[in-house]
């Protein structure tokens, strides 16, 4: 059974940091790209960060300097660093995880950012 557990999620102010994790268990074919996607109330859902099975990232214009995605391989595990939070980036954060069968959905995870 495929599982893609997220965690890191909270309240923090404006301005403060929180890190993201998402660890997937059960995918039998190799994982490709891995993304963290969130979706604000009211709002699609928005790419925030992504990178590649050799480490290539990218990122939305809005979190370049503030967001950097990473992964652990081994553990099959994403990343995302979230400094200089601001009010906007309240939202629920959800990673995505591609193998060349299809693409799996974390569950979300919470993040409010406070003024």
């Amino acid at each position: 059974q495929v599982q893609l557990v997220e965690s890191g999620g909270g309240l923090v102010q404006a301005g403060g940091s929180l890190r993201l994790s998402c660890a997937a268990s059960g995918i039998i074919f190799s994982i490709n790209a891995m993304d963290w996607y969130r979706q604000a109330p009211g709002k699609q859902r928005e790419l925030v960060a992504h990178i590649t099975s050799g480490g290539s990232t990218n990122y939305a214009d809005s979190m370049k300097g503030r967001f950097t995605i990473s992964r652990d391989n081994a553990e099959n595990t994403v990343y995302l660093q979230m400094n200089s939070l601001k009010p906007e980036d309240t939202a629920v954060y959800y990673c995505s995880v591609h193998t060349v069968q299809r693409t799996y959905w974390g569950q979300g995870t919470q993040v409010t950012v406070s003024s």
